[in-house]
């Protein structure tokens, strides 16, 4: 079985304007001792939360910091396009 991962810890506060700001924070995969940082805007849209803007940043050990790219923008760039469903 898979072990599933959960941050070491977790903060969301409410806007005025209704979306949700989150702030998790996240061990280090290859480095325990470091951690990701990462904030997001969320709000919702026809009954599903939406992410609006997104940053992550990573913390070395020692306390260096550096920001992480976009996995989302990654993923969306390298995934091919298709107007077919599967087994079309």
């Amino acid at each position: 079985m898979e072990k599933r991962n959960y941050p070491k810890a977790r903060f969301s506060s409410r806007l005025p304007s209704g979306e949700f700001l989150n702030l998790s924070i996240w061990q280090g995969k290859s480095d325990p001792n470091a951690e990701v940082l990462r904030v997001e805007l969320r709000r919702l849209e026809k009954d599903t939360w939406q992410s609006v803007a997104r940053i992550a940043v990573y913390r070395t050990a020692d306390g260096k910091y550096s920001q992480l790219p976009d996995r989302a923008k990654a993923n969306v760039a390298s995934a091919p396009v298709s107007n077919h469903e599967p087994g079309e």
